[in-house]
């Protein structure tokens, strides 16, 4: 068997069965600066929806003092990173960037209703693809 073949079916199993994913990142950054606005924060299983929630938070990961509060709504507050240039659209921490901002964009964006943008140069990919979906149950192709 290909070695490669070999490494891609560990990581298969370690993304689904170890850390229950079922996507995974492809593609890079483009610098467009979305992310970093209008962002949920999502904290054990709900999205913050009040200050005084948020202003706690601050005070357990240095990352939330980053944060500015610009909008509510009914998902809840809305944020945007201070480091964030408005005119280059680029990070002013980029290379001491929180391990948040590291592992974005992650799955988890789509169960709070989020999107990617069409101009944000990362993908989430299924891990295990249709194709090999209908391959282990066949009779749903029928």
């Amino acid at each position: 068997m290909c070695y490669h073949v070999i490494m891609n079916s560990l990581k298969k199993f370690f993304l689904t069965k170890i850390l229950r994913r079922k996507y995974h990142r492809t593609g890079k950054c483009n610098a467009c600066g979305q992310c970093c606005s209008k962002i949920y924060v999502k904290h054990f299983k709900h999205v913050v929806k009040d200050e005084k929630e948020f202003e706690k938070l601050q005070y357990l990961h240095s990352f939330y003092t980053y944060l500015k509060v610009v909008d509510k709504d009914d998902t809840g507050l809305v944020f945007e990173c201070c480091n964030l240039d408005p005119e280059t659209k680029k990070c002013r921490i980029h290379k001491s960037r929180p391990g948040i901002c590291r592992r974005y964009p992650q799955e988890e964006l789509f169960s709070m209703g989020g999107a990617l943008s069409d101009d944000c140069g990362y993908r989430l990919e299924p891990i295990i693809s249709f194709e090999e979906v209908l391959k282990k149950h066949p009779s749903f192709g029928q």
